[in-house]
């Protein structure tokens, strides 16, 4: 099956898998080849794909999913290659925002910093699953 993972600047992966795994709104699920046609909201999370013997895994922030006839694709703000991901800077982001939400005063948006957090979560998740 054919899967494209799409965001408004790039084509981030278009290729052919042979399993998909993501993270809806309702939780994690899994597509095989001849699925039944279905779309999904996601969440911020790590699609994860496995082509061969091969696994590669993707941040997902959030967006859609459609899949039909053994084509999928994912439309999504952000997407980045687990191998690609700054394993440092994610957990330095990830630091800051708990940080900041320890320390949370009036003027901190907790839904800002919990989205970051979430962000943060997703990258490292996808660049530990890399290859795996």
């Amino acid at each position: 099956m054919n899967l494209k993972i799409i965001t408004q600047e790039k084509i981030v992966f278009d290729g052919e898998v042979d399993e998909i795994y993501t993270r809806g709104v309702d939780g994690e699920f899994g597509i095989l080849k001849d699925h039944v046609a279905m779309m999904s909201a996601l969440d911020i999370g790590v699609t994860r794909i496995k082509i061969g013997n091969t696994h590669k895994s993707f941040t997902t922030m959030g967006g859609i999913l459609q899949f039909k006839d053994n084509e999928c694709t994912i439309l999504t703000t952000l997407a980045e290659p687990g191998d690609e991901i700054d394993e440092m800077r994610a957990k330095e982001s990830l630091e800051k925002g708990r940080r900041l939400l320890r320390e949370a005063n009036a003027r901190i948006d907790s839904k800002k910093v919990s989205a970051s957090i979430a962000r943060a979560k997703a990258r490292l998740k996808a660049k530990l699953n890399e290859g795996n």
